[in-house]
């Protein structure tokens, strides 16, 4: 049986978006933090593969000169046949079977789903999300792309703890089973 995790890092702003609407994370960049990456290179080195969607590839893409995921096994989840590309491999099947394949494969580290909210939307869905950390921003958007769209379904998670990052609040969840009927 699989060890491996699947986490979901995110930041949000306080008002719940991750990106603005046109997928833009500019506002992520000025924010004071606690003067080194604000606990990015602990929680990356703890991954062994990366999973996003193709919204979310598209936008990481001329973020940086270099892809920032280059040294880790990266998916990219699709609903259509993609092209080729350098350091991803683009899936196109059901999600609960690619990540019940990837549970099962020989790696060191988590599952990291990058995002974004659709995807994180149909994670939920299918309980395949074990813990949240949450870097909440503090900023006020008043627009833009939800970590959670509307019809997400509802789903409990268990606080771990709270850490302040400079301005910024961390939170780390794990979600908790849900309840069985009694017999």
């Amino acid at each position: 049986m699989s060890t491996n995790k699947v986490v979901l890092y995110i930041a949000m702003s306080l008002d719940g978006y991750i990106a603005r609407k046109d997928g833009s994370v500019d506002w992520l960049f000025d924010v004071e933090g606690d003067g080194g990456d604000n606990g990015y290179s602990k929680f990356y080195s703890s991954i062994g593969a990366v999973v996003m969607g193709k919204k979310t590839y598209d936008d990481v893409l001329p973020l940086t000169e270099e892809f920032p995921y280059a040294d880790k096994p990266c998916y990219v989840l699709s609903r259509s046949k993609q092209s080729e590309a350098p350091h991803v491999i683009f899936v196109n099947e059901p999600v609960e079977a690619f990540i019940a394949g990837l549970k099962e494969e020989a790696m060191e580290g988590d599952i990291w789903l990058v995002g974004g909210g659709q995807l994180v939307q149909q994670f939920l869905s299918l309980q395949l999300i074990d813990d949240l950390y949450i870097a909440i921003i503090p900023k006020v958007l008043g627009e833009g792309i939800p970590l959670f769209p509307a019809g997400t379904v509802p789903t409990v998670f268990k606080l771990l703890s709270m850490e302040q990052l400079g301005q910024i609040a961390m939170l780390s969840y794990k979600r908790s089973e849900p309840e069985q009927p009694p017999i």
